[in-house]
């Protein structure tokens, strides 16, 4: 009675042993598996958060690579001047210190997408000549971005308006004093340029006290090749 008892013990103290050892291993191959499958959840990115990608000129879309990305905007009324952006790159803004009131004009050659040349043209106090002679001498295959601050239009003459409608404009014609006005064209273009917006200067319509809303245009400019 007494072998049985002792056999019946050593049988029992054998059977937790190895549920025990069991149960250990059991642990330890579900803590392994937890920290395995931690590792690799933080490996991988998190979609939900992450970043938006940031397209050049801050654009809604991206442009084909045979394209050049730009993005501009008008003056407001007199007081902030026009911006001009392409290929990520600010042309022409008040933070550059380059615009001015009237016409602003940039230059950039269709191929590469370099910056030729930059200048505003005062349309109010100013005189038409320099920006007609400045007009005449852009060349072939050169893009040209154009946005008005403050007055375009007041000694805008006939020469100068058939000038940029050459450019591809079909609203220079209708340009006033005091209207905003922003545009994209190109010496040689064959065609009228899609990239143009026109607001009149109206004292029902106007945002501000006397000038209208500022205009905003963006898109993707074929390059030459």
């Amino acid at each position: 009675m007494v072998r049985t008892s002792g056999v019946f013990k050593f049988a029992t103290i054998l059977f937790v042993f190895i549920v025990g050892i069991f149960l250990t291993f059991q642990l330890l191959d579900l803590n392994l598996e937890f920290k395995i499958s931690d590792i690799l959840a933080r490996s991988v990115p998190n979609e939900t958060t992450a970043k938006p990608v940031r397209l050049k000129c801050g654009l809604l879309r991206e442009c084909p690579k045979s394209h050049f990305a730009f993005k501009m905007a008008s003056g407001a009324a007199s007081v902030v001047g026009p911006r001009i952006c392409l290929e990520d790159k600010i042309l022409m803004s008040s933070v550059k210190n380059n615009v001015g009131r009237g016409i602003n004009i940039a230059l950039v050659n269709g191929r590469t997408g370099e910056l030729l040349k930059s200048a505003f043209f005062d349309m109010w106090g100013g005189d038409v000549a320099p920006f007609i002679k400045f007009l005449k001498e852009i060349e072939d295959g050169t893009v040209v971005l154009l946005a008005s601050f403050d007055d375009p239009a007041t000694k805008l003459n006939d020469e100068a308006r058939k000038l940029i409608a050459d450019l591809g404009s079909t609203m220079v014609s209708q340009l006033a004093f005091r209207d905003n006005w922003i545009f994209v064209g190109g010496k040689g273009i064959k065609t009228k340029s899609p990239f143009e917006q026109h607001i009149k200067n109206s004292a029902n319509t106007n945002k501000f006290d006397g000038w209208p809303e500022v205009l905003e245009m963006e898109g993707c400019i074929p390059k030459k090749f």
